[in-house]
């Protein structure tokens, strides 16, 4: 279950919460003052005439965009980096960028000077700090669709990904001082896992949906409040480079602590853990996600901790029937428990039902009208007629990148579907008429087929729809001695025969681009599922 620390407002939380309070010094602008100020400025390497604002950080307020050694649920250290600019409104109300920043003492990188041009001689500037040249009246900052860490739990990217404040710089004395007031919002994502096939994985990015838009290019008003200008997008994808150890059972930030900068707004994630491996799947390397979906209301300012246990789904082996079958399809022969089960398409076995005498043969019967399955394996499923609803109304929807595990191996593939709900109260729905409301598949023959491009392009379903779906891995097929098609293809058993035929049923089959309910034979081993509908 995902679980997320309380919101971390940056500039309330003592010692230092990833940003500090920084005082901005100037000389005034009388010659006495700028004989005395050329002279600090070129033992500082700051040009000759320019106005020197020095900041250092102090607790308990904001001014950075760098997050370094951030703790869950406490602070972190603060620092100003050489290449960090500010903005200052000058006299003539034109927005001036430091030219020059210098860091006096490397052993206290939270103390910095900035050089700036322009005439200041209110009381009081204003001051921003934002990714995006000043070039007008109205202050833009952009939100990254796409960030970079090029660390564990390091944040330098803060500043380059969307960071960005406001503040006023209150004359006092020959000084400036000021509190930046920081108006994104920020992310810190802690996963863990007990999964041995994930720990043995590095994770490589950090892909964040939402229904509205988290990037793009915003406004700033002089309030600080963001507004959406151009280039929205709903997608943050955080790049970890070559990866992130992801071997820790319990939090550990120092493996794989990683951030972003989103705009605020209560926003529902999903968030898709993207992993590497390379020794778990049959066929070589495989890539591909763990998703959880968790609701934030990312104010500005703040920083929330997502911590999330990654845990790729598990699906046994033993939900393989040939066609109302009294037993599986391997029972007694099972690979979890000695037994000769090929586990992968390189595998074969003789130890499938080959008798009408074995228990795991299919049901023989029918051939000249309706029948219906009568044993346990298969007879609570959906019949032929509701797959059809299923086929033809359900959106179905290919998941290429969701990963699970079968039989000690990695996968990923399989299909969203409408739930059987959403399709009745659709009225597109009825157990008695397939999906052409003319015909009754358990007494006349007919297939169905959904060949289109949005099975393959239509993408998961939305954060806010996928209550309204469910998910069917593509667990291949058994065909005597072998299986064929894990991960690519999906075959589920209906509880309805082909009512011309004693020797095949309807089943629900699809890939990629395919979804079919139509005639295959009783004796292969495909995947019974009663919670289909």
């Amino acid at each position: 279950m995902n679980k997320f620390m309380n919101r971390m407002p940056i500039g309330s939380v003592m010692r230092g919460m990833c940003y500090g309070f920084t005082a901005l010094l100037f000389a005034a602008s009388c010659a006495n003052d700028n004989v005395t100020q050329d002279e600090k400025q070129n033992k500082d390497n700051i040009p000759a005439g320019a106005t020197v604002f020095t900041g250092t950080s102090q607790p308990e307020a904001t001014t950075r965009t760098t997050i370094l050694n951030h703790t869950k649920g406490a602070g972190a250290s603060v620092n100003w980096s050489s290449t960090d600019k500010i903005w200052v409104k000058d006299d003539g109300g034109n927005w001036q960028q430091s030219t020059t920043t210098i860091i006096p003492s490397a052993a206290n990188p939270s103390f910095a000077k900035f050089a700036l041009s322009g005439t200041y001689t209110g009381a009081s500037h204003d001051i921003l700090y934002t990714n995006m040249a000043v070039t007008g009246t109205q202050p833009q900052v952009e939100i990254k669709n796409y960030q970079t860490q090029s660390a564990p739990n390091n944040f330098d990217h803060a500043g380059e990904s969307g960071d960005c404040g406001i503040a006023t710089g209150n004359k006092s004395g020959n000084d400036y001082a000021f509190t930046l007031d920081h108006k994104a919002s920020y992310l810190c994502f802690i996963p863990r896992t007990s999964n041995e096939y994930v720990k043995r994985s590095k994770l490589i990015k950090i892909e964040i949906m939402s229904d509205d838009e988290i990037a793009g290019t915003y406004n700033m008003a002089a309030d600080g409040t963001l507004t959406l200008a151009s280039g929205g997008s709903k997608t943050i994808t955080v790049t970890t480079g070559s990866g992130f150890d992801i071997d820790n059972a319990a939090d550990d930030m120092s493996k794989n602590a990683t951030y972003a900068v989103v705009a605020p707004g209560i926003h529902t994630f999903r968030i898709r853990y993207w992993l590497s491996n390379t020794t778990d799947n049959p066929n070589g390397p495989i890539e591909g996600t763990v998703s959880k979906i968790v609701t934030l209301n990312c104010t500005a300012g703040s920083i929330q901790d997502i911590t999330a246990n990654l845990n790729p789904h598990d699906y046994d082996g033993d939900k393989y029937y040939m066609w109302d079958a009294q037993e599986q399809f391997w029972k007694g022969d099972e690979w979890n428990k000695g037994g000769s089960q090929p586990k992968t398409g390189a595998e074969t076995s003789n130890g499938y039902p080959q008798s009408n005498t074995d228990p795991r043969f299919y049901h023989e019967g029918g051939g000249s009208g309706r029948f219906d399955a009568t044993r346990s394996s298969c007879k609570d499923l959906a019949n032929a007629n509701e797959m059809s609803w299923y086929c033809m109304y359900g959106d179905p929807r290919w998941d290429g990148d969701e990963l699970w595990t079968t039989m000690g191996h990695l996968y990923k593939g399989g299909m969203w579907f409408k739930k059987k709900s959403v399709l009745q109260a659709e009225n597109h729905y009825n157990t008695e008429i397939s999906a052409d409301n003319i015909t009754d598949l358990r007494t006349t023959y007919k297939s169905y087929y959904t060949l289109n491009s949005s099975i393959s392009n239509s993408g998961v379903p939305s954060v806010a729809n996928v209550g309204n779906y469910f998910y069917l891995p593509a667990l291949g097929i058994y065909s005597s001695y072998w299986m064929y098609d894990l991960s690519g293809y999906g075959y589920y058993w209906s509880s309805s025969a082909i009512p011309s035929s004693s020797e095949e049923a309807y089943c629900l089959l699809f890939s990629s681009g395919v979804v079919n309910v139509g005639r295959l034979g009783r004796d292969a081993g495909y995947r019974v599922e009663p919670t289909f509908k």
